[in-house]
């Protein structure tokens, strides 16, 4: 994977995107930073330093296991362009020892937009099209994590292939005028993760359809279906496939989101990885599903309090296998480049509440306390 090549060749690919800057910038929704300033020359970026408390509990001797830690949630730099007249470029490397290690190369890919807004071309490296939350920038997630379901049952998030996306913009309805009533993404992938060559002949497909019939609503739906080969030898080829529902209410200051995604993975699956992680490879097959729901409302002092509840079952084969995680935040914007993030995660396990008897046993102590102060440049 590109993460594991030399740290020379990552500075060598940063040094090539700092060179390129001279051309004119525009930002697209494929990329981690959706939107952007159109035309000059621009470095594009954001670094998230972060502080982890990890409540866990005490050991037989009455000694705490308590945990924390300074360190970089994500620190991305890159550049944008466009190429007269109707191609754009974006590259963008992450540079956060606490991914993977070494700077890697994360987006990459040119777009041909001649037939923008109702089409756009991609090539190279970019989200899969599935998922509300995933396909929300980096920088604007309403809570420091994403939700578990998304992070588990969307990796690898990032796919080498090829992608339409479009909308229609400004389309008249019943005589009145929306903004993007239809927005779709459609791709073809390899399949393999970021920076991997395909390793079978079947590609993988994804993408994502939204409707929003007032200005105020947003439902979707999106899908990924694709084949690896097996990890058994003389078994046939792995499958993996995802289904995905959402569901937005924008209105004044108040926005609430919902999401549900359902898994099912034949032959082998993946555990983890998501958001530049590095997935643990797991042999046999799984069903699994999990939701979550958000709502805020943005103060007029600039404060915007956050109510988040997520449940993932990570084997719906098995019985008391679920995680319920709640998530009080609180946002603060000191102005439009700078955000404070305050997280307090509230975890149950379904197997904390009773065993086979019946008999309550405790919670697994695993709560955590997250502060993330953010810059976007």
């Amino acid at each position: 994977m590109i993460h594991n090549q030399k740290t020379q060749k990552m500075k060598n690919i940063l040094l090539l995107a700092i060179a390129i800057l001279v051309v004119p910038v525009s930002l697209y929704a494929q990329g981690c930073m959706g939107g952007g300033d159109e035309g000059g020359s621009n470095v594009k970026g954001y670094i998230q330093p972060q502080f982890d408390y990890n409540f866990n509990g005490e050991d037989a001797s009455g000694a705490s296991l308590n945990t924390n830690t300074f360190k970089f949630n994500r620190a991305r730099i890159g550049v944008v362009g466009e190429i007269p007249y109707d191609f754009s470029y974006y590259v963008f490397i992450e540079t956060s020892p606490f991914k993977t290690g070494d700077p890697y190369l994360l987006d990459a890919f040119i777009t041909y937009k001649r037939w923008a807004p109702y089409a756009s071309i991609s090539m190279g490296s970019f989200k899969a099209p599935i998922s509300l939350e995933l396909n929300t920038a980096c920088h604007k997630l309403h809570t420091i994590n994403r939700s578990r379901v998304v992070s588990e049952l969307t990796a690898p998030d990032r796919e080498i292939g090829a992608m339409a996306v479009g909308s229609t913009a400004d389309l008249e309805l019943f005589g009145l005028k929306h903004k993007d009533i239809i927005s779709y993404s459609f791709a073809v992938l390899n399949g393999t993760g970021l920076g991997v060559e395909d390793n079978n002949t079947a590609k993988d497909f994804a993408g994502r359809l939204v409707l929003s019939p007032t200005d105020f609503l947003s439902v979707g739906g999106s899908f990924r279906m694709g084949k690896q080969p097996a990890q058994i030898d003389g078994a046939k080829e792995d499958e993996r496939n995802r289904y995905g529902a959402e569901l937005q209410i924008e209105k004044g200051n108040f926005l609430m989101q919902a999401e549900y995604l359902y898994g099912e993975d034949i032959g082998s699956y993946t555990v983890g990885g998501g958001c530049g992680g590095t997935p643990e490879l797991v042999q046999g097959s799984v069903e699994r599903d999990g939701w979550f729901a958000q709502a805020m409302y943005m103060t007029s002092w600039r404060l915007q309090p956050v109510y988040k509840i997520e449940f993932f079952d990570q084997d719906k084969s098995v019985d008391d296998n679920a995680q319920m995680t709640q998530t009080f935040g609180i946002n603060y914007f000191f102005n439009d480049w700078t955000r404070l993030q305050i997280n307090y995660l509230y975890k149950a396990e379904e197997s904390a509440y009773a065993d086979n008897s019946g008999n309550v046993v405790g919670e697994i102590d695993n709560d955590c306390l997250q502060v993330q102060l953010q810059v976007v440049f």
